[in-house]
């Protein structure tokens, strides 16, 4: 799985190229029913086709191409928003994204089949475009290309009238996803989290044989994404490195039944513990420190003293004592 760059990306980024999640994904929050249907193996990504055509490219996008036994492929566009400001421009990027998908399917399909795309009977495959937002505040731009378009009442016919299907993560209670009971869930409920204290608050909220199941049905690669999750998560809300680690190596090794731990964790008394631990510890070295500028000076004092007393010694030829 390809590293994030920073912390301040979603950590959806982190699921989007596991595509055991990315069908719970299409099944929790797309209510059609032939994404029930979607397994692992019938997912393709090719999201690297056209990602490097946009100048202002985001990591988390994806495009997924969904391969499903006897039907035609259709396409799935998710376009990941965490920023603080809402993304207006949201739809008119969709639309240029579905421009390429089609068009690149075009060029496939007309390389196999001598330009079927030219009768009368080809269709072009659908795509799915969804806005996945995750921010604090509430989503604002229009769903519908139509809506930003200028006279759009008097050109209706003639424009592209697609929308987008929004998912706003805010909108879900954590009992909600509770609900859904998959691996996906449980990411979903930490994305939700914004602050160190949330943390405590929020895992408090789980069911312990929410938890539990969990810990029986997601396989060892999960858990390290899970692990990966927690510690981009609390990278955004500023806790130290070395707790970080922690946490994060305590969920991997022993499971995501480790999240309790978090519960249970305080990050302000971690904190508090780990400046008294330092204060002391600087008193002490400092004590140390002084020790052994007191033992040198003394050294050095003793010796001065041994130099004159030897030179007095075979000036006058008496041997002083050491008193």
């Amino acid at each position: 799985m390809d590293v994030i760059r920073n912390a301040k990306d979603n950590c959806l980024k982190l699921i989007l190229g596991e595509h055991e999640l990315f069908s719970e994904f299409l099944r929790d929050f797309i209510d059609i029913d032939i994404l029930k249907a979607v397994a692992p193996a019938d997912i393709e990504d090719i999201t690297e086709r056209f990602i490097p055509l946009f100048t202002d490219q985001k990591d988390s996008d994806v495009v997924k191409r969904i391969n499903l036994k006897g039907d035609t492929p259709f396409f799935v566009i998710s376009i990941v928003e965490h920023e603080s400001e809402v993304n207006y421009r949201s739809s008119f990027k969709m639309l240029q994204y579905i421009a390429l998908v089609l068009n690149d399917y075009e060029k496939e399909i007309n390389a196999a089949k001598d330009k079927i795309s030219y009768t009368k009977d080809f269709k072009y495959p659908p795509v799915l475009p969804i806005v996945f937002y995750d921010g604090t505040g509430k989503w604002t731009a229009e769903t519908n290309f139509l809506h930003r378009t200028e006279m759009n009442g008097i050109f209706e016919k003639y424009i592209p009238k697609f929308e987008y299907e929004l998912i706003s993560l805010n909108e879900y209670s954590t009992d909600e996803l509770v609900r859904f009971g998959d691996t996906l869930s449980l990411i979903m409920i930490i994305d939700k989290i914004r602050t160190p204290d949330g943390i405590k608050m929020l895992m408090s909220k789980l069911p312990k044989d929410y938890i539990e199941r969990l810990s029986l049905n997601i396989p060892k690669h999960l858990t390290k994404l899970i692990a990966d999750v927690v510690e981009v998560l609390l990278k955004k809300v500023k806790v130290p490195e070395e707790e970080i680690r922690e946490i994060a190596e305590g969920i991997e090794q022993k499971g995501v039944s480790e999240m309790f731990a978090i519960e249970n964790y305080d990050v302000q008394e971690t904190r508090r513990i780990a400046r008294n631990e330092g204060e002391r510890e600087g008193i002490i070295k400092g004590e140390s420190e002084e020790r052994k500028r007191w033992e040198k000076t003394v050294a050095e004092k003793d010796a001065l003293i041994a130099e004159l007393r030897a030179r007095l010694s075979e000036d006058s030829g008496f041997e002083y004592s050491k008193r």
